[in-house]
C-alpha cells in the first residue's frame, strides 16, 4: 500500500532553515511526480512546491526563491529545504501524490508542523 512519511519539523525563529523529508513507499517512486502542500489554522491547502520524475520542479509563489523541492530516488524520499523562514509559513506541511486522474487517486502524509515564531 501508498505510504508517505514526512519528518523534519519544528519551531523555528524567523530566517531560520528547516528541512522537511518523506520517505516513500507503494509505488515506483522514480516515475511519479511528488508534491508539498501546507495547510495554515483557517485556511485551505495550498501547493507549496512540486517536482517531476524528470527533475522539473515549480513553486508556489509565496515560497519562490526561499524553498527548494528536491529527490532522491534511491532512497525513495523528496526534501522540502525551506530558507529565511516567515512567520507566515507557519503552517501543517503534507506530502503528496497522485497516482492516477483526479483527487480520488491522491495519497497524503500525517503531515509534520512547521511554526516560526519569535
Amino acid at each position: 500500500q501508498v505510504q508517505l512519511v514526512e519528518s523534519g519539523g519544528g519551531l523555528v525563529q524567523p530566517g531560520w532553515s528547516l528541512r522537511l523529508s518523506c520517505v516513500a513507499s507503494g509505488f515506483t517512486f522514480s516515475k511519479t511526480t511528488m508534491n508539498w502542500y501546507r495547510q495554515a489554522p483557517g485556511k485551505e491547502r495550498e501547493l507549496v512546491a512540486l517536482i517531476t520524475s524528470a527533475g522539473v520542479t515549480n513553486y508556489g509563489d509565496s515560497v519562490r526563491g526561499r524553498f527548494t523541492i528536491s529527490r532522491d530516488n534511491g532512497r525513495n524520499t523528496v526534501y522540502l529545504q525551506m530558507d529565511r523562514l516567515k512567520p507566515e509559513d507557519t503552517a501543517a506541511y503534507y506530502c503528496n501524490v497522485r497516482l492516477g486522474l483526479g483527487p480520488k487517486f491522491d495519497y497524503w502524509g500525517q503531515g509534520t508542523q512547521v511554526t516560526v515564531s519569535s
